[in-house]
């Protein structure tokens, strides 16, 4: 028996051994969480046995346990380094329409040839759908997909509202006559806005203004550079005037207009016509200051192409583009477990669901239990190398000791069969 008693010791020492080269051999793996080996003692007695003088059996490995410790972040430059500060495992599918779905720490990800994000084994992270403004519209591991980046350029927008606010001289001189934009002394001022056709073409929209004869009352007229060369008038035939309230403070008159719409009717580039532009003149004042702009935008835009990505640390995903616009793509998807230590280890840093885990709770960063999301970042293994090297010491002092049991065993059995 005690031969059997000191053989479960050698085994439970050879599996601590086992245990923590692993841990040791993976202290550099990505994502990678250390396991504990627990061992119970056996105790051979029958139901009618005295439990005071019993004595063990030896020791039996009960389980092998993950430790699901936080581990350091580790910044990177890859946008796609992606870190998990906090609860909560990447969702990953082996195949683009796969149901299957393995649970991972590990955030080292690329693009693949069809431009879809994956990790090393070619696994897919799985995202939330997302509405235009980046809110999701399902929760549920279930409803997620994988990340796909876009490979188009960004599509244009045609310029449909302009915002032009300026301040105009009072102590400005008079011009008689209507508004030629050939003939500088037609006009007091004028200021020029980029704006966009349906195409994405660039167009300069230049305004100019004239103070008439009435005073506090300027007329406006609208301009645009086409054909190329020359200028279209693209205001109303009769020019837009405006009325200002010397008591106040020279801000427009409760009757001026404070917009004007626009309608573009020709394009060379071919783009859609008639485009209409409706331009606010809400804040435009006159003063004893020099003329000046003092607010100007619009809602159109060129054509763009994909230049980065934007990951937020509550997972959203956002397509960067050279025109200074982004489209969410969607958010990365976070699940978590009652028992993270029932789940199945299944090598490459990836874990399945079990009964032991419990039913999988998915969820966005930063909400409820979940951690945040760190772009540019990885987790490193959650071994503590110094406190590893020491317990291979302790196994191996322990198989050295029951490697002397045997031998101890052996020498009196040995003796027993000598006796004469």
């Amino acid at each position: 028996m005690s031969f059997n008693t000191a053989l479960t010791g050698l085994n439970a020492a050879s599996a601590d051994l086992n245990v923590k080269s692993n841990n040791i051999a993976n202290v550099n793996t990505t994502g990678f969480k250390g396991s504990r080996a627990e061992f119970a003692d056996v105790y051979a007695v029958s139901a009618f046995g005295s439990s005071n003088t019993a004595i063990g059996s030896g020791t039996v490995l009960n389980n092998v346990a993950q430790q699901f410790t936080q581990g350091n972040l580790e910044f990177t430059d890859n946008s796609l380094d992606l870190g998990i500060s906090g609860e909560g495992f990447f969702a990953l599918a082996p195949t683009q329409t796969s149901g299957e779905i393995v649970y991972s720490r590990a955030g080292a990800f690329g693009v693949n040839d069809d431009g879809y994000v994956v990790n090393s084994s070619g696994q897919y992270l799985r995202v939330f759908p997302v509405n235009d403004d980046g809110t999701v519209s399902s929760t549920s591991i279930s409803s997620s997909m994988p990340l796909l980046l876009p490979n188009n350029a960004g599509t244009p927008q045609a310029t449909s509202t302009v915002g032009l606010s300026t301040n105009l001289p009072s102590t400005a001189t008079t011009v008689t006559g209507p508004i030629d934009p050939t003939d500088a002394t037609s006009y007091n001022n004028s200021t020029s806005t980029t704006v966009y056709d349906s195409l994405g073409n660039e167009h300069i929209m230049t305004t100019y203004y004239r103070k008439t004869a009435t005073a506090n009352e300027w007329d406006v007229d609208v301009y645009l550079d086409e054909p190329a060369g020359s200028q279209t008038k693209i205001s109303p035939v009769a020019a837009t005037t405006l009325v200002f309230d010397p008591s106040a403070g020279g801000a427009l008159d409760g009757a001026s207009p404070t917009s004007i719409t626009l309608s573009i009717t020709a394009l060379a580039s071919g783009a859609t016509v008639p485009q209409g532009i409706t331009m606010s003149l809400v804040g435009t004042t006159q003063n004893s200051g020099g003329f000046s702009v003092v607010a100007g935008t619009q809602d159109g835009f060129a054509t763009g192409r994909l230049s980065g990505l934007d990951i937020s640390d509550d997972g959203l995903v956002r397509a960067t583009y050279t025109n200074g616009q982004s489209t969410p793509l969607g958010k990365i998807a976070l699940a978590n477990f009652a028992n993270p230590q029932g789940l199945k280890q299944i090598g490459n840093t990836a874990w399945e669901e079990t009964l032991d885990s419990g039913g999988v709770l998915a969820g966005e960063a930063g909400t409820g239990s979940f951690g945040l999301i760190q772009s540019g970042a990885l987790e490193s293994s959650n071994i503590d190398l110094t406190a590893e090297l020491v317990g291979l010491i302790t196994a191996q002092r322990n198989f050295q000791a029951n490697s002397k049991a045997i031998e101890t065993n052996n020498a009196i059995t040995q003796t027993i069969i000598n006796l004469r």
